[in-house]
């Protein structure tokens, strides 16, 4: 039901979104050197890598790091990066990670293949047996602003709690602080 779900609503929104998406990629093609794309490795359900795109909001050569590690990011943004950023459009492409069944909307982020740190918690509590997802409930209660340990907790939470309701709701909570551009640092 949940994959049923995730394909429909992934249709819906790249329709939806495609003035968006397209625009998102003309404004990166013509304001810096490199790919429209950034394929990130990421963490997915047990623990395989995959690749994970976003619109690229970092010049090319910045260190394949989290962005909060990086002394000082502003650096390494792109001059529409933070833009992109603040109103999580730099996301958009991760549909297609939707479509081919690396992610669903829901469930905890995937982490990027060198948090350590992260990928051990979750895996200590079963976190990496559930589907990444878009968004989730560690997003909506802090995103960049959670320590590791807090992060995990809201992943537990989330597992403990997942159903159809509680991700609608987290969708909807979602939709509100992408708005308010709450919890961005970078």
């Amino acid at each position: 039901m949940k994959r049923i779900f995730d394909l429909m609503l992934a249709i819906l929104a790249s329709a939806l979104l495609a003035v968006v998406i397209l625009g998102a990629s003309i404004a990166i093609k013509l304001t810096s050197k490199g790919p429209i794309l950034y394929w990130s490795d990421r963490v997915g359900r047990f623990n395989r890598v995959f690749q994970m795109p976003k619109f690229r909001t970092m010049k090319v050569e910045t260190p394949v790091v989290a962005t909060h590690l990086l002394r000082n990011p502003d650096v390494h943004m792109t001059s529409i990066g933070a833009f992109l950023r603040k109103y999580s459009i730099d996301e958009l492409p991760q549909l297609w990670s939707i479509f081919v069944g690396h992610m669903s909307f829901v469930g905890p982020r995937p982490a990027l293949f060198n948090q350590y740190d992260l990928i051990t918690l979750r895996t200590k509590f079963g976190v990496e047996k559930m589907l990444p997802g878009l968004t989730g409930w560690a997003q909506i209660n802090g995103r960049d602003d959670l320590s590791i340990e807090l992060k995990v907790k809201f992943d537990l939470q989330y597992m403990e709690r997942q159903n159809f309701r509680f991700d609608l709701q987290i969708l909807i909570l979602t939709f509100f602080k992408v708005i308010e551009h709450s919890g961005v640092k970078h």
